[in-house]
């Protein structure tokens, strides 16, 4: 008998749930912590709703995240658990991992170094290149550090220094302190050949690129011709598909390739008019310790050092050793710049080797059995962990964010940015990141308002993908962190996005951080 009383009931409550469902706002779910301190608050909200709601992103998502830096309270969180792509704003906390863990006057050291013996100016035996994860040797970036040309020219004079004028042996440059591919796997193959997909090796050399010269055809659609690569790299071989395209139009080159291949396929186009007649664009080496102990080779061989073996490399995927004639003697050290000096390169110019390099160096620290980009992953997250961070929807791929897989909370990054304040290296931190308005990759945005000069922040654009995280200050003085994702935008509509995003960076400064 009380059966259909019951049934009836069980079938209005859940008519009463689907109606809730149903008549609810999406903002509503979206938005965690929604706090109505000031009319600042509210505003800002409302215009990340409409953000949210509107032509350039209504088909994807936006999420913000915004803690104070003192006890990492959150203060806003839009989406804020929504595990996104992160793109280049992960650098952030890499470097943030690195700097806390290795100090900020941390500095790699390159030897050069000889096996057996030295008589009557014959080295029998091999010469090393060893190489302990420095992205910057080589580079160019760093004014008072030998770039590849120089630091080529040092070493040769320690051989010649050592009185060695024969090589009787090889030239090796040695990056076995990695003997695992050190490419990411959900890394994109069409990002392989170019400079910013350049695989990071123990040894690294000038940042892993090169430059290829193209001189145009006379015509647009006219085929191009490969005039040169710089350096020079005559054991690559390139298959040549470019053709020309109008005056003006920039850098439309792909380099097709893959670690450890010496065959690379070059599409697209490149500008007519181009001075010289000539137009270069970057490509990555495919196995920079093979490089690094080719251009030491012929240097020796320039500087009248014979030698009677090819050029070798180890590591790296690679088989990590070889036959050698006993214990190793220095011969010269080469030390990179200070880490705080590297993390500002990083930060500012984005730049994925060093980020990927940190990532490996950090994690070894952490605990020397780290063999795999993987386990560097475990170790960086398990140190943030260790430290109170809600790791829940981290998802890292990769120590740079080029992954397209790899994926992060706006509340990871807030609570690792927070978390970072209260480490002592955060002042030498918070100086590598760049001025919104200012400086680095962010110079242009928001000049002329209020955030201009008032925020810190990394930015981060794979396709579809608009980030940006770091810290502001806020109307009271507190500081704070923030993070803004923006994931699978409406195509066409970049500039809007642009413009979306400079109105909450103006609302962020509005804010007030104290209760």
């Amino acid at each position: 008998m009380h059966s259909i009383p019951r049934f009836t009931a069980y079938l209005l409550f859940n008519f009463l749930v689907c109606l809730l469902v149903h008549y609810t706002t999406p903002t509503a779910f979206a938005q965690a912590t929604r706090p109505a301190d000031s009319l600042a608050t509210q505003n800002l909200m409302k215009q990340v709703e409409a953000f949210q709601a509107g032509p350039a992103t209504r088909f994807g998502t936006v999420a913000l995240s915004v803690r104070r830096v003192r006890d990492g309270q959150e203060l806003i969180g839009y989406n804020a658990r929504m595990s996104l792509p992160s793109a280049s704003t992960l650098k952030l906390i890499t470097t943030a991992t690195a700097l806390a863990v290795l100090g900020s006057n941390y500095t790699y050291t390159t030897t050069l170094e000889y096996d057996g013996a030295i008589k009557d100016s014959v080295l029998t035996g091999n010469l090393y290149i060893h190489g302990t994860g420095d992205p910057s040797l080589g580079s160019w970036r760093f004014t008072t550090y030998s770039d590849l040309t120089a630091l080529l020219k040092s070493w040769s004079d320690a051989v010649k220094a050592a009185g060695i004028r024969r090589i009787q042996g090889m030239v090796v440059g040695d990056a076995s302190l990695y003997d695992d591919l050190t490419t990411p796997d959900t890394w994109p193959f069409g990002d392989l050949g170019n400079y910013y997909g350049a695989s990071l090796s123990a040894l690294n050399i000038n940042e892993n690129l090169f430059r290829v010269f193209f001189r145009p055809g006379k015509t647009v659609g006219a085929p191009t011709s490969v005039l040169r690569t710089d350096p020079p790299l005559p054991y690559l071989a390139f298959r040549n598909t470019v053709t020309t395209d109008a005056a003006n139009t920039g850098d439309q080159v792909n380099i097709y390739g893959v670690p450890f291949m010496n065959q690379q396929w070059l599409t697209g186009k490149v500008p007519l008019g181009e001075p010289a007649n000539e137009f270069s664009v970057k490509g990555a080496l495919p196995d920079p310790a093979f490089f690094a102990a080719y251009a030491l080779q012929n240097q020796l061989i320039q500087d009248n050092i014979t030698i009677s073996s090819q050029p070798v490399s180890i590591g790296g995927g690679l088989p990590t050793s070889l036959p050698t004639a006993g214990k190793r003697i220095v011969l010269n050290q080469h030390k990179s710049p200070t880490l705080t000096e590297l993390v500002q390169q990083t930060n500012f110019q984005s730049i994925n080797l060093y980020a990927e390099a940190l990532l490996r160096t950090t994690a070894l620290t952490l605990n020397k059995n780290v063999k795999t980009t993987s386990g560097s992953l475990e170790a960086l997250t398990s140190f943030w962990k260790n430290k109170g961070v809600n790791v829940d929807g981290f998802r890292i791929r990769d120590g740079s964010g080029l992954s397209t897989v790899g994926a992060l909370t706006a509340d990871n990054m807030t609570g690792i940015l927070s978390a970072m304040g209260r480490e002592k290296t955060f002042p030498q931190f918070y100086e590598t990141i760049p001025v919104v308005g200012q400086t680095g990759t962010v110079r242009s945005l928001a000049r002329g308002t209020a955030a201009a000069g008032n925020i810190r922040a990394k930015s981060g654009s794979i396709e579809g993908v608009r980030a940006y995280a770091g810290y502001f200050t806020a109307a009271d003085g507190e500081p704070m962190s923030f993070c803004v994702l923006v994931n699978k935008f409406t195509p066409g509509q970049s500039r809007l996005v642009t413009n979306e995003l400079e109105k909450i960076f103006v609302g962020l400064v509005g804010l007030k951080g104290r209760d």
